[in-house]
């Protein structure tokens, strides 16, 4: 996509400043809406397209271009969410949201050698997290757009209905149940510094192919779900139960001896990877409830391991 950077005059345009400033409040705003990281990148794409298609009048008579940009994106994110169930119907195996490094940690540059964009660095906050990303893909489209515009972004209800094409009462309703399947679906999370002790200590005992150590910082209900997207080797189906899931892991090691386990922060929350031959395949997100795994959700697509694959 081509932009003017300056007036006809040689002055720079102070309207294209303000538009592209956006850009990264509107990945944010993206990826939380739907999950993807190259979904979102795509919606922001978009968004800018529709911008450049106005002429110079119509841009020039919108009083907030950020604000514009921001139900743009909405009801671009919003149209794909409603073509995205269909398009997971159709996914090989489970759907997992696309795991994301810390800001330090993502790469200077992407497959294909294009450099990371300092504004596609998505903020990581507990809005950002997996247990919270996995909550809100459960959610129907409105639902979802309507819970992050206004719990998240603080939007009020009158610009989320502009943006979800239904009343202000209507979106305050579609929220207040958001936040219903939130508070059902969730435990208390486990302090920051606690969770990093129990998933340190996992991989310690993963390691050490310890499976009643496994055992004792697993739920017994914990589930593990992974996601290979038809391009990885994956378990057919979740993974449940605390010795189940042990001696699988247990296994998985033993088979995979160049595997090496490290310690990273996953979408803003203490998390695992895995390296073969120095290139991370797998990304192993934790929900940590008191002292105990309860999930733990490993991404293998290739595809979505795209910030990951520079990462020192």
């Amino acid at each position: 996509m081509t932009t003017p950077s300056e007036p006809g005059d040689g002055r720079p345009d102070p309207t294209l400043s303000a538009i592209t400033s956006e850009r990264r409040r509107l990945i944010n705003l993206a990826y939380r809406l739907l999950g993807s990281l190259a979904e979102a990148e795509d919606a922001v794409q978009e968004t800018y397209a529709r911008w450049y298609t106005l002429s110079p009048q119509e841009q020039g008579a919108i009083a907030s271009p950020g604000a514009w940009l921001s139900k743009v994106a909405g009801r671009v994110c919003l149209n794909v969410l409603g073509s995205a169930r269909a398009r997971r119907e159709r996914y090989v195996g489970a759907w997992i949201p696309e795991p994301l490094p810390e800001p330090a940690e993502w790469p200077d540059g992407r497959a294909g050698g294009a450099t990371v964009d300092p504004a596609d660095r998505v903020t990581l906050d507990e809005s950002i997290s997996m247990a919270f990303l996995v909550v809100l893909d459960a959610m129907t489209p409105a639902e979802r757009v309507a819970f992050v515009l206004h719990d998240v972004f603080r939007y009020p209800f009158a610009e989320v209905a502009d943006i979800v094409g239904r009343t202000p009462a209507a979106c305050r309703k579609l929220a207040s149940s958001g936040r219903r399947r939130l508070r059902d679906s969730r435990t208390p999370a486990a302090p920051t510094a606690r969770q990093a002790a129990v998933v340190r200590n996992f991989k310690v005992a993963w390691e050490a192919k310890d499976i009643d150590a496994l055992i004792s910082l697993l739920d017994p209900q914990v589930t593990a779900t992974t996601d290979g997207g038809g391009l990885a080797t994956v378990a057919r189906r979740p993974v449940e139960g605390a010795e189940r899931l042990a001696r699988g892991l247990v296994g998985l090691v033993g088979r995979l001896a160049d595997l090496t386990i490290l310690e990273r922060t996953v979408n803003g929350q203490p998390g695992l990877v895995a390296q073969r031959d120095g290139t991370i395949v797998t990304v192993y997100a934790f929900d940590v409830a008191g002292d105990r795994i309860t999930r733990i959700w490993a991404v293998r697509n290739p595809e979505k391991l795209r910030p990951w694959t520079a990462v020192r």
